[in-house]
Order: structure tokens, then C-alpha cells, then sequence
């Protein structure tokens, strides 16, 4: 009896140790959050989001233009602001062709040799896109041209080329429309012609050939005679607007009827001269412009110009942009886009 209730003893001692060791493991034990991974998830470093960084030169012709101010701000605006996200970053560098085409050039091959995603290029001279679009198909680089058409040619050359614009040859002819719906016409001496003067921006530039002849043609075509008194090259620029028309205005008087200007910019120095000379817009001279420039737009509204053309510098900056980030994700692209003009007048 006795080794009976030895043996139970030793039976219950052995149990209770068993229990206190098992006790003591699962307090040891680290607890799991509720929230934690585990397994082979457990062992991986958070991911960090990094935007990936386009690199886009743009060269303008030259930053003193009033109205590629405008296009160049909103342009680089709206990259940074509006097209970077946090997939894409773009990185934008803007740069002042200085209006010489050898510094331009520069430029542009400053941009690859710095490997840049893609080239936006505002031309001094549409006749230099073969060398451009040779030099980046080469690299690989895509260049959108804008505000400064190249030859059909021209583009031809690669198919990740594009131009970004407006029809020059509407603009000029709804300039000749602002003319026409006067209800004389641009008459105003009452002799059966309209005897005008032409401030040409530049003569080697596709917009200022278009603007000249599609203006007056939109009053030929409607059976109205016309007799140019003088064409000049005012090169975009006020003061040379000024000067022409000033010139003018004291050559041939009265007889002048109507200034047509290529832009804004010599519309403004051509209001100058036109006030300086007595006359009166309006009333014995007419006045028009392209670009729809925020000043020339309140002179329209006052009267002192007859009109002038909204030249969408918005729409084409975002065109571009849009345009320029879909090559670079390898998109394909056509070879213009073109973006309307719309009429200004009072």
C-alpha cells in the first residue's frame, strides 16, 4: 500500500511539473499584432513611390516676343503643374534663341548631349528643322516644333516629329473677313478700292507668308478691289511696326485705308504712329492684328483697333505638352495638330 501511494505521489508531482514548464513557454512567447505580416511578407521593406523625372528643353526664338511670352510661360506651367503627377515628373529647362539661329542650334544640341527626354523648339528659321530633326533622330530624341511650321518634307523625315499650331492661312483670312463685314468694306474714300498697307513679321516665315496673302485674299475673293501701298518687314517687333506705318502715314496720307499687321506686337506700334499722325481708327483708317494680345484686346473693345485674331497661345501650349508626353511614352504621333483661330472685334 504504501509504494501504491508513493508511486500516485510521484505520478501527480511529474503532471504538475509538466504543466508549470508548458506555463512558462507560452508566457515567453512574443505576441503577433493583429495588423502584421508574417511569413515571407514579414521580411520585405516598405516600397517607396518615385516619380519618374522627363527631361524637356524647350528653345524659344526669342523671349522678347510678346506673344511666345505668353506661349512659353504657360507651356512650362503647364507641365510642372498640371501634367507632373505622382507617376511623372517633368523637369523643364527654357532657353532664349536670342533670334539667331547659330545660338539656336547650340542649344538644341546642348539638349542631347545632355540626354534629354524630348525637344520642343519654337525656330528662328522653319528652314533649319531638317538639320534639327537629323541631329535628334540620330540621338533618338523626339522634337515637337511649335508656332513655326516646317516643310511637309521636313517632317517626313522621322516619325517622332511633329508640328504643333494654328493655320496661319486662317487667321490671315479672317483678318480679310474683319475687313470685309465693315459696311464699306474698307472703303472708306468711296473710290471702288481698298488701298492698304502690309506690316509683314518676316518674309521667310510660313505664318507671315500665309497671313499676307490670305488676308487680302479673303477680300479679292469676295469682289473687292485692293491696292497695296506699301509691304515691309516689321520682323514681329512694336517699334518696327511703328517706324513702317509712321513711314507710310506721311507718304501716302490719306490715301491709306487699311493697315493689316502679321501680329499684335506691330498692330500696337502701328496704333502708335496712326494716333501721332492725327488720323483716327475707326473713323478714317482701319487697324488689324493677329494674336489677340491682352492690350491690343482692350483697344478693340475702346475702338482704337478695328480687330484683331486670337492666336490660342493656352490651347497650343497644352497641345504641345500633351503631345510631347505622349512620344516620350512611345505613343505614336501624327504630324500636325492644329488648334483654331477665332475672331476679335468690337
Amino acid at each position: 500500500m504504501k509504494k501504491m501511494m508513493a508511486l500516485v505521489l510521484s505520478v501527480v508531482l511529474m503532471a504538475s511539473l509538466l504543466t508549470a514548464c508548458g506555463s512558462k513557454t507560452e508566457n515567453n512567447t512574443t505576441p503577433t499584432p493583429a495588423n502584421s505580416n508574417t511569413g515571407a511578407e514579414a521580411t520585405k521593406a516598405p516600397e517607396t513611390a518615385t516619380a519618374k523625372t522627363v527631361k524637356v528643353g524647350i528653345t524659344i526664338y526669342k523671349f522678347d516676343d510678346n506673344f511666345m511670352t505668353l506661349y512659353r510661360q504657360e507651356l512650362e506651367r503647364y507641365f510642372k503643374e498640371d501634367l507632373s503627377n505622382d507617376e511623372v515628373k517633368y523637369e523643364v529647362t527654357v532657353v532664349d534663341g536670342k533670334n539667331d539661329q547659330a545660338e539656336q542650334t547650340n542649344q538644341i544640341q546642348t539638349f542631347i548631349a545632355d540626354k534629354y527626354d524630348v525637344i520642343i523648339a519654337n525656330l528662328v528659321q522653319s528652314s533649319a528643322a531638317s538639320t534639327v530633326i537629323n541631329m535628334c533622330k540620330e540621338a533618338n530624341i523626339p522634337c515637337i516644333f511649335i508656332n513655326r511650321e516646317p516643310t511637309a518634307e521636313d517632317l517626313d523625315l522621322w516619325d517622332k516629329v511633329a508640328y504643333v499650331g494654328a493655320d496661319a492661312r486662317q487667321s490671315g483670312t479672317m483678318q480679310g473677313e474683319i475687313i470685309y463685314d465693315l459696311e464699306n468694306h474698307g472703303d472708306l474714300n468711296g473710290d471702288g478700292k481698298v488701298s492698304y498697307v502690309m506690316v509683314i513679321g518676316d518674309p521667310e516665315n510660313v505664318d507671315a507668308q500665309y497671313r499676307t496673302e490670305y488676308s487680302i485674299k479673303a477680300l479679292t475673293d469676295k469682289g473687292v478691289a485692293v491696292e497695296e501701298l506699301v509691304a515691309q518687314r516689321g520682323d514681329w517687333d512694336q517699334a518696327k511696326g511703328q517706324e513702317i506705318v509712321a513711314s507710310a502715314l506721311t507718304q501716302y496720307g490719306d490715301q491709306i485705308e487699311v493697315v493689316f499687321c502679321n501680329n499684335d506686337a506691330m498692330a500696337l506700334g502701328a496704333r502708335q504712329a496712326i494716333q501721332a499722325a492725327g488720323r483716327t481708327v475707326g473713323k478714317d483708317i482701319y487697324l488689324v492684328g493677329v494674336d489677340a494680345l491682352d492690350e491690343v484686346v482692350s483697344y478693340v473693345k475702346t475702338g482704337e483697333i478695328t480687330g484683331t485674331v486670337l492666336n490660342d497661345h493656352v490651347g497650343q501650349a497644352h497641345t504641345a505638352a500633351d503631345v510631347a508626353a505622349q512620344v516620350v511614352k512611345g505613343e505614336a504621333i501624327v504630324k500636325n495638330y492644329t488648334v483654331d483661330y477665332v475672331k476679335v472685334t468690337k
